[in-house]
């Protein structure tokens, strides 16, 4: 069994972003077009009136300030409110791979690699843009890379689950080295329409090189201890797009075929399992929570983390012990706790320990324990 770290790390995010106080202007003006239109159904008790949404309010509940998105003109269009992304020929890159390859660029050049030296590709996402081929052998065509690639989808958790399979392939001499890329266009299964979510995601992009600890050169090296899945099925997160959508015509436009979520049960419920997870799989390496210097987890929500942070250390964390980087980036599904690992990591001195964690739909919960080389 060879031993595996994670040598490289990078990021891609669009060049647009829009502000929480943006984002209110033109979902207010919807409400305010909306209840004008509906305004006698309203008054007979038939419809019920939008309320409108404001800056404090998001922020208050999530703890995200802006967001970068593929397309802002079409989300921030009040006749809209969608992303538009133009669909491209069969002979151009898709949107997905070349996020992904904007990110693995910046870690195959952190890890000190090539593409001769990467023998599989695996794209872990919540939301694919077709069913086949898979982005994983574009990604792969796209970047000249020689071996395998494959595609999966545990929602937010993708990224810890994906590092997981990556790390597996070394350990089992299935691969020298392994690309995990995490493109997330989050922005365009999400309902702007709606006050309780319209904030949440962002679009962004995240890449992970796994590969053999005895051939890894890279200054940014970190042993892989051990990682820990958990998957326990719930509704409380869905989203039921799917491609037999088509065969039942009375579901088509409906809003679960978008993002939808009871966010209250799902904080009840998930803040525990993830303390919970990341504590037992400590212990199970003989660990204590008090040697971990640093969480990097799932961004979804601020409050989530404080929580998490809370249950596992029994205080508050320390600034630094617990990044957050929902102000600027939102949640980006898997990419987020990467993002977290990928921005807070270089200021660690060798022998620090850190817990890579990624929580969501399914329910799926994934840990990674990391010490620095």
């Amino acid at each position: 069994m060879h031993k595996a770290v994670i040598s490289g790390t990078g990021l891609h995010t669009p060049a647009n972003s829009i502000s929480n106080e943006e984002l209110v202007v033109s979902f207010n003006a919807y409400v305010q077009q909306f209840n004008a239109d509906n305004a006698e159904a309203i008054e007979r008790g038939e419809i019920t009136a939008l309320t409108e949404s404001n800056a404090a309010f998001i922020e208050k509940a999530s703890g995200i300030k802006s967001r970068f998105v593929i397309d802002k003109a079409g989300i921030l269009d009040p006749q809209r409110m969608i992303p538009r992304i133009p669909e491209r020929s069969n002979e151009e890159w898709g949107i997905l791979c070349e996020m992904a390859v904007g990110a693995a660029k910046e870690a195959l050049q952190r890890a000190g690699k090539t593409v001769a030296d990467i023998d599989g590709v695996i794209v872990a996402c919540s939301n694919l843009q077709r069913a086949y081929p898979a982005v994983a052998i574009e990604v792969q065509a796209a970047l000249g890379i020689n071996g395998w690639g494959y595609d999966m989808n545990v929602a937010c958790s993708s990224a810890t689950f994906g590092i997981q399979a990556a790390t597996t392939a070394i350990q089992t001499g299935q691969a020298r080295a392994v690309l995990m890329v995490n493109p997330e266009i989050c922005t365009g299964h999400l309902n702007f329409r709606d006050r309780d979510s319209h904030f949440i995601f962002g679009d962004a992009a995240t890449a992970v090189i796994v590969e053999r600890a005895d051939l890894a050169t890279s200054q940014y090296q970190w042993d892989i201890v051990g990682t820990k899945l958990l998957t326990q099925f719930s509704n409380n997160i869905r989203n039921n797009f799917g491609f037999l959508n088509r065969a039942a015509e009375e579901g088509i436009g409906a809003p679960d075929k978008l993002f939808v979520q009871e966010g209250r049960k799902v904080f009840k419920e998930v803040c525990p399992m993830v303390a919970e997870l990341i504590a037992a799989h400590l212990d199970e390496n003989q660990l204590n929570v008090s040697d971990v210097k640093r969480f990097w987890l799932h961004q979804a929500n601020l409050n989530m983390n404080l929580l998490i942070a809370r249950k596992l250390l029994g205080r508050d964390a320390e600034e630094g012990e617990a990044p957050v980087i929902l102000d600027t980036y939102a949640n980006t599904s898997s990419a987020g706790s990467v993002i977290a690992f990928h921005k807070h990591q270089d200021d660690l001195p060798s022998g620090a320990l850190g817990v890579l964690s990624s929580f969501g739909a399914g329910y799926s919960i994934g840990s990674v324990i990391l010490r620095k080389h």
